[in-house]
């Protein structure tokens, strides 16, 4: 089984190189190059930063984002989409003005808001609340690392900080988390083992 790791210059890709293989994982390709994510049996979207750098960098890479549906889509094979990697399946993003995502789920990325007297970043061990039965999510404590959250359909699981955050969305063979499994030690790996597992 081959996982492939999209580089496109916005994700810790080393770290989740390194819990793909403690979670078992035996051949990543880290990669910028849309025939390999094709080829690819599993695809993992990782993100750090803002919604609209990502999306133009990972638009820059030549057919990147038809690999990415075409892959994902009539192919179906598993996409796990981590963070920003997350973000970006939504259809909008709102950070620094209204940008475009991927669009396979039907939301928009927007500033959380602080207003109950949270501290936004949402930074540091959080429960992750199943919202739906889906064979990846599982209730326990995760690491978080954001400001802008996605509301929107799909979503799998939650968590709170000054209410309901989206913790993860899903549908089908596609699932993000907002977490960043690579960081989130036990509950992390086991994680990253179910994915590398799933059958959708």
């Amino acid at each position: 089984m081959r996982v492939a790791l999209v580089d496109y210059g916005a994700g810790n890709l080393q770290s989740v190189k390194n819990a793909l293989r403690a979670a078992g994982a035996k051949n990543i390709v880290v990669t910028a190059d849309a025939d390999a994510v094709r080829a690819a049996d599993r695809i993992i979207l990782p993100g750090v930063g803002a919604f609209a750098h990502c999306m133009g960098a990972l638009s820059a890479i030549d057919g990147m984002i038809d690999a990415l549906n075409d892959a994902t889509g009539p192919a179906a094979k598993p996409f796990l989409g981590i963070c920003v990697g997350m973000q970006l399946m939504a259809q909008t993003g709102e950070e620094h003005g209204t940008h475009a995502g991927l669009g396979w789920a039907n939301g928009r990325v927007r500033l959380m808001d602080g207003s109950a007297g949270v501290k936004i970043p949402h930074m540091g061990w959080n429960d992750v609340l199943p919202a739906q039965q889906h064979p990846l999510i599982e209730p326990g404590e995760a690491y978080f690392l954001h400001s802008f959250s996605y509301d929107g359909d799909d979503v799998i699981a939650t968590s709170e900080h000054g209410g309901a955050v989206a913790a993860a969305i899903g549908r089908d063979n596609r699932i993000g988390v907002q977490f960043h499994p690579e960081k989130s030690q036990k509950y992390g790996l086991k994680f990253l083992t179910r994915f590398l597992e799933w059958r959708p």
